[in-house]
């Protein structure tokens, strides 16, 4: 697929696939007769965990390197030594994915009780500006 469509599926500009091909984190599987950039499915599974990862706070370096150990173990060629460690690399991002899932849920919490005290201070015939 095009870049058009990975970007639509994958809700990134066409300016941040870019930027992540252009840091190495995914490339375009080929290239059209035309030089456009075509992407496979893969490609696009590549991006959706970059993009699950970037928010949580995870550097370019982090992304890289849990994509690098997840390419291996997919490869079915590391040995049984190597594909512990690789899975204690993907594991302790495990951990710290989950640790910042808690911190923004308590984020959220605090976001949501703001937000009541601030209803809770308004008149009840006011209309809130969503409505």
């Amino acid at each position: 697929m095009q870049i058009g469509e990975v970007a639509a599926r994958t809700e990134l500009s066409l300016r941040t696939i870019r930027h992540y091909e252009e840091t190495g984190l995914v490339a375009p599987s080929a290239r059209s007769q035309g030089g456009f950039r075509l992407y496979t499915e893969t490609d696009v599974q590549r991006l959706m965990v970059v993009r699950r990862m970037k928010p949580l706070g995870f550097t370019l370096e982090q992304m890289r390197d849990l994509l690098d150990a997840t390419d291996r173990l997919d490869g079915d060629d590391a040995l049984d030594d190597e594909r512990e460690a690789l899975l204690d690399r993907v594991r302790a991002y495990e951990r710290a994915a989950t640790e910042q899932v808690e911190k923004l849920r308590v984020q959220l919490r605090r976001a949501e009780d703001f937000a009541a005290t601030l209803r809770a201070r308004l008149p009840e015939t006011a209309p809130s500006a969503g409505a």
